[in-house]
């Protein structure tokens, strides 16, 4: 059964290419442009791992994994955070996130990434 991925990403050129690249490679996507609900999000999706950009609409990205992480039902799902900001790695250390991926990123790499991650 393939695993679930959702890519949370308002820039819809970068959120198509991240869902294209992961069909490709066998994963289910869901993608959504902003997750003020996140919690109900992932209850409605059931995902293995989650892929974030830090900078977005509403909750950032930070934001979210901090939420993912300190609730007891969601903290085992790996979360990825994704930034073009390259000072905004140092400032993200305190968020609990699984990885860190910096824009503009290598496809093969974040594949990877994701793979470590979640097998």
């Amino acid at each position: 059964m393939p695993k679930t991925i959702l890519v949370i990403e308002d820039d819809l050129d970068i959120s198509d290419a991240i869902e294209t690249v992961l069909i490709f490679n066998k994963f289910t996507v869901v993608g959504i442009n902003r997750a003020d609900n996140i919690l109900d999000l992932i209850n409605e999706h059931n995902p293995d791992l989650i892929l974030a950009n830090y900078i977005l609409p509403g909750l950032t990205g930070g934001r979210i994994c901090q939420l993912i992480k300190e609730n007891e039902s969601t903290s085992h799902i790996p979360v990825v955070l994704m930034s073009a900001y390259h000072k905004m790695a140092m400032s993200v250390l305190n968020f609990q996130y699984d990885a860190y991926i910096h824009k503009p990123f290598n496809i093969d790499k974040l594949v990877r990434t994701i793979q470590k991650l979640i097998n």
